[in-house]
């Protein structure tokens, strides 16, 4: 009897001990799961934000993987915000404005004029301005892993806008609360969607033009319903704020070794994004005029009526009604 027990003594040790040694293993090999709204797999640009974070994250070997899930194949585009600030996603590549619902200073983000170039959005990153929104950002439960700031414009299937008169009369998805302000005020209607619906909405005949970024006119592939574009060119009147976000209590369950090699790797990410940046709006004229569509790009004139409705209208507002906006406008406005 004293020797069957002593087996099945030293039986139990052993299972007690390899249950212990899966447990540390599956602890140790956190795997997170990141989200967006944008094609996998086709070159863009956000996407492979995120999956340079993944590949560089695997390569650290620190018992960390990230698994992405492009295209919303997990979340949807408008949900990601929600989900990363309770801890139901660990990571995203998220336009902020999207947000602005809940949370109205982002709409900052996505001010007509406020961008001047992408250089300028560099200087952003480090200024006063950003520093409240990444607060804002912080206070809700995500953190700011990589920069990233878009260019875009505008495209319709009627005609080309250059002008606020150009688009009077159309309906038009605008991506954000500020951009609708300013072309509510234009006499266009508004249809509020996110970028991954927009090529439905054409196709449906819901939308007879709409904003986005350059990258999204060629991911998305509105080139195929479109008259005409209008590109950033030398007065881009549309920039936007699309970083990669990781939640907080992702964060903090994240070992010293894991949060270095996570920050290395939206470092290497960032810096990919900012080479690539001008490129997405050249690839942009590239891909349309192939397409057969017109290009056209705002001069100084064009850019400058469109700024002062857009004083009158969305900086009138977000200055007036959101809590510390004129604040944070200054700070964004004083960086030169």
């Amino acid at each position: 009897m004293l020797r069957v027990n002593k087996t099945v003594l030293a039986s139990l040790i052993a299972v007690g001990f390899s249950l212990g040694l899966s447990v540390t293993a599956s602890a140790a090999d956190m795997v997170l799961k990141a989200s967006h709204q944008f094609p996998g797999g086709k070159g863009d640009a956000r996407d492979e934000m995120v999956q340079i974070i993944a590949r560089e994250v695997e390569k650290a070997n620190v018992g960390l993987k990230i698994q992405v899930y492009p295209g919303e194949s997990l979340f949807k585009a408008k949900e990601q915000w929600g989900a990363i600030t309770k801890g139901q996603l660990d990571m995203t590549a998220l336009p902020l404005d999207y947000a602005s619902g809940r949370h109205p200073q982002f709409s900052a983000t996505l001010m007509p004029g406020l961008v001047k170039n992408h250089d300028h959005a560099k200087r952003l990153n480090a200024s006063p301005f950003m520093a409240d929104i990444k607060k804002i950002i912080e206070d809700a439960g995500a953190k700011v892993l990589a920069d990233a700031w878009l260019a875009g414009g505008f495209a319709s299937k009627k005609s080309c806008i250059l002008m606020p008169d150009d688009i009077k009369g159309q309906v038009t998805r605008a991506a954000g609360p500020a951009f609708e302000q300013m072309l509510a005020g234009a006499g266009a209607s508004i249809s509020s969607m996110a970028s991954s619906e927009i090529y439905t909405g054409m196709q449906t005949g819901v939308l007879d033009a709409t904003n986005t970024s350059s990258g999204s006119f060629v991911s998305f592939r509105l080139y195929e319903l479109v008259k005409c574009y209008t590109a950033p060119g030398d007065y881009a009147l549309w920039f936007m704020y699309e970083p990669v976000l990781v939640s907080k209590k992702t964060w903090d369950k994240l070992n010293k070794k894991q949060q270095d090699a996570l920050m290395a790797a939206a470092k290497k990410s960032e810096t990919y994004f900012l080479g690539e940046a001008k490129k997405l709006d050249d690839k942009s004229v590239e891909v349309f005029k192939k397409a057969g569509v017109k290009v056209v790009t705002m001069n100084a004139e064009q850019f400058a009526a469109w700024k002062k409705l857009a004083d009158q209208t969305a900086y009138k507002n977000f200055a007036e009604k959101v809590p510390g906006g004129k604040e944070l406008l200054a700070k964004a406005l004083s960086v030169k």
